[in-house]
C-alpha cells in the first residue's frame, strides 16, 4: 500500500446505495456504500466539472451517473461507461479499519 491513508468518515455515516463528496489533501473524492463494500473515485465529471456524488448510484451494476448530462462511471475502475464523458475518473484504494472507512492517497 502507497500512498498516504486517510480517514473519510464512520462506516455507519453512509448507508447503502448513498454517496458523499470528501474533500481531503487536494483530492475531491465521492466515496459510495454498496451493501457492505465501500468505493471511491474522483468526484469531478470527467466530461465536465460536476459533482459525482451528487449523481444517481446503480448499486447492481456498481456504476454512479452524473446528475448533469447522465454519463455514468465504474465504480470499480473508474472508467467512463456512457456519452457524454470519455475520459475516466481517478479511482482510490478503501481501507476499512474497524468503523472507520479510509482512503489510500497516491
Amino acid at each position: 500500500m502507497m500512498g498516504e491513508v486517510v480517514t473519510l468518515c464512520q462506516r455507519d455515516k453512509l448507508a447503502s446505495g448513498e454517496a458523499q463528496r470528501f474533500d481531503v489533501a487536494g483530492h475531491r473524492i465521492a466515496l459510495v456504500r454498496i451493501g457492505e463494500d465501500f468505493y471511491a473515485i474522483g468526484d469531478r465529471c470527467s466530461h465536465a466539472n460536476y459533482s459525482l456524488s451528487e449523481g444517481e448510484v446503480y448499486p447492481e451494476d456498481k456504476e454512479i451517473e452524473c446528475w448533469k448530462h447522465g454519463s455514468t462511471f465504474s465504480l470499480e475502475t473508474g472508467e467512463a461507461l456512457s456519452l457524454p464523458a470519455t475520459k475516466p475518473v481517478p479511482v482510490y484504494e478503501i481501507v476499512l479499519e474497524g468503523d472507520e472507512v479510509k482512503v489510500v492517497l497516491p
